[in-house]
């Protein structure tokens, strides 16, 4: 058989572990080119060959994915593979279609053969869109294993913005690690509520070496899934996030169906803040197409330091960045927060958007009104920096996952509103857990 000549399209992450799983180090296949969407400043460089294996002395080019044309009529592959998340399935279909037109075939991997056996359990977090609650789910999760002694070490979902050689296998236990690996508020994000929470994580390129130095230290792994992909690991209990703030996008989007349809529990988020009949369609679709999963709602309270400051004020809000991008949101637990405490308005930063921030507005118009916390660089850091300091606000909300004002600096007073897990019946996740485990125990 000839060797297949594959172009793989990605954003920086579920690419390279297709790569790593499937096709590094395999005879069969060539992969000519990656391409890239989604995070900025990937495209137009190499998957680095000491990442790439034996047969890719010289690396692996990374495309923009608006060149992908260019690409299939200069390195004439055979295969397109789509490899990224949190997409409608209308956007997946036009890419074949592009190839199908093309001469080129389109082909999405099984979720089986890029997941890897783990020498300890594995609980998996992951969701129908990103911003449905994974984080405070996946610390949820990890307090309870606490509780029954378990040792817990979080992986997270690949985030690898800088160089990719050196993020191989990342570990992080206290925030001087953070800066260590040069981390970008985005990392921040996920990373940083784990290890306030007492608990390490790693992330990184290659997760074939992160599972083999975590199991090492963990009694049980949490795989903490980014955006909607899949696990990159077999797991032994698989909990999939479902958000009655964007009721049906759990079967419109790719690969949150494929999640929904595999789920051993459906965890339906938000239900303080959505309607009940937006709740009751999720557990419908539940029915329909996943009838075996146990579905448990929760709330996502929010809190918020110094709620004095914010009545009766002009406040801007800052907002997780990707939940408000392709994440396709308007708002999120920063809204909530200030409503809550009775700010007077809450101020619209779009007229002062600077550089990257205001290129962000041009290409999500939903998220106008809120400041998406991008940070995937110094300079788009120091341009949410302006962007703050432009603004005129009393005060200045972050909702983000993290202490912001450990990356940035502004001369304006800034709060933190905070959110949680809270089960509608608590206890519920506790005895599924057990459960799983118990037969994890009995199997042994």
């Amino acid at each position: 058989m000839a060797t297949r000549r594959v172009v793989i399209l990605g954003a920086a992450g579920r690419d390279f572990h297709n790569f790593n799983t499937v096709y590094r180090d395999n005879p069969d296949f060539e992969v000519v080119a990656f391409t890239a969407t989604q995070i900025p400043d990937i495209a137009g460089r190499k998957y680095p060959a000491v990442l790439a294996g034996k047969l890719y002395p010289q690396g692996i080019p990374i495309f923009d994915e608006s060149e992908l044309v260019d690409v299939i009529q200069n390195l004439k592959p055979d295969v397109a593979v789509f490899s990224y998340s949190d997409v409608l399935h209308t956007t997946v279909m036009h890419l074949a279609s592009l190839c199908i037109a093309h001469d080129v075939d389109f082909e999405l991997l099984g979720a089986d053969k890029t997941m890897i056996q783990a020498k300890v359990p594995v609980i998996a977090i992951t969701a129908v869109r990103t911003g449905a609650g994974k984080s405070q789910t996946t610390r949820y999760i990890s307090n309870i294993l606490k509780s029954l002694g378990k040792k817990v070490v979080a992986i997270r979902h690949p985030m690898p913005y800088g160089d990719l050689a050196k993020q191989a296998c990342q570990r992080f236990a206290e925030y001087a690690d953070l800066d260590k690996h040069e981390c970008t508020i985005e990392e921040r994000e996920e990373y940083e509520p784990h290890i306030d929470n007492g608990f390490v994580i790693y992330s990184g390129v290659d997760y074939e070496q992160i599972i083999r130095s975590a199991e090492k230290e963990a009694d049980v792994i949490l795989w903490d899934g980014g955006n909607n992909d899949l696990p990159f690991y077999k797991c032994d209990l698989h909990i999939v996030v479902a958000d009655p703030l964007r009721t049906g996008h759990e079967m419109l989007y790719h690969p949150g169906e494929a999640n929904f349809r595999m789920a051993d529990i459906i965890l339906i988020n938000k239900c303080d803040s959505a309607k009940e009949e937006d709740i009751k369609a999720i557990e419908e679709n539940a029915k329909k197409v996943n009838p075996k999963a146990v579905v448990i709602r929760a709330t996502s309270p929010v809190t918020c330091t110094k709620p004095e400051m914010v009545k009766g004020k002009n406040v801007l809000i800052i907002e997780d960045g990707p939940t408000l991008t392709h994440g396709s949101m308007t708002y999120g637990a920063g809204v909530v927060a200030a409503k809550n405490c009775g700010a007077a308005k809450i101020v619209d930063p779009l007229p002062y958007a600077v550089a990257s921030i205001a290129a962000t507005y041009k290409k999500y118009p939903n998220a106008q009104g809120i400041l998406p916390a991008m940070g995937y660089g110094e300079a788009q850091i120091k341009d949410l920096e302006a962007t703050i300091e432009a603004t005129p606000c009393d005060v200045v909300l972050s909702a983000t996952p993290i202490d912001i004002t450990r990356v940035l600096k502004v001369n304006k007073p800034m709060l933190r509103a905070t959110y949680d897990l809270a089960e509608v019946k608590v206890g519920q996740l506790e005895t599924e857990v057990k459960k799983a485990l118990s037969v994890l125990v009995s199997l042994t």
